[in-house]
């Protein structure tokens, strides 16, 4: 798959309203509240230690590849679509305070692979629009399955995230409303 920044040309980056609140290195300019300003994925070079604590709560490792899709980028959710024409959603992070919503759906998705016994699988992306399907990493192996919350994998889709994500075309940003 193409870099993220690549995705489309300086003009044509979606807009989205600004929300000084949830602040982010995505928007391109300040403006009041609610205004609509473009924005774009931005490289984090900031990183961040979310990996480390739940590699501790989780007593394993996280698999690398989940550490570097959501390290790379600040980014909204980025729309692509796989080879067959399904459409799927990539989960990104916005900005510091979406590290911390997403370390709680990541504990909560282990906590329920705990209690069901299952392999750890970490979530990566949305089967869109059907969001009750998902795809994860198998934190063992780096495999790529296709999931539904509560039940067993079931699709193995990928060896890996990065072959997954090469096979993915992406699309067009869209703008968002208020």
């Amino acid at each position: 798959m193409q870099r993220l920044t690549d995705l489309h040309q300086p003009d044509s980056w979606p807009l989205t309203p600004y929300d000084p609140d949830w602040p982010s290195p995505c928007y391109q300019q300040e403006a009041a509240t609610g205004v609509r300003v473009l924005w774009r994925p931005v490289l984090n070079t900031d990183g961040t230690d979310l990996f480390e604590g739940l590699s501790n709560a989780f007593e394993q490792p996280i698999h690398s590849s989940v550490i570097t899709f959501y390290s790379r980028y600040w980014s909204d959710h980025i729309p692509t679509q796989l080879p067959d024409g399904r459409e799927i959603s990539l989960l990104q992070i916005w900005n510091r305070e979406d590290f911390e919503r997403l370390r709680g759906n990541l504990i909560g998705h282990a906590l329920s692979k705990q209690k069901q016994k299952r392999p750890l699988t970490l979530f990566f992306a949305t089967l869109e629009p059907d969001t009750d399907r998902f795809f994860s990493v198998d934190n063992t192996d780096g495999s790529i399955w296709l999931e539904r919350a509560g039940k067993a994998p079931l699709e193995r889709i990928s060896d890996s995230l990065a072959d997954f994500l090469d096979q993915l075309t992406p699309l067009k940003l869209p703008d968002v409303e208020s």
